[in-house]
């Protein structure tokens, strides 16, 4: 896996706090919001930019 480091406003760092304390951590959470979004965009994209983003 690649690894990715974001920069988020504290709002959201405490709603990640929270979720963290009901036992999903941020990786988790993040890495499903991803798939999430780009659940049948990938295949396009990948074509369109010849196998990279």
């Amino acid at each position: 896996m690649e690894r990715v480091l974001i920069h988020i406003p504290k709002r959201l760092n405490a709603t990640l706090d929270a979720e963290r304390k009901r036992g999903t951590s941020a990786a988790e959470l993040i890495r499903h919001l991803l798939e999430e979004y780009f659940k049948g965009k990938k295949a396009v994209e990948l074509t369109r930019n010849k196998g990279g983003y």
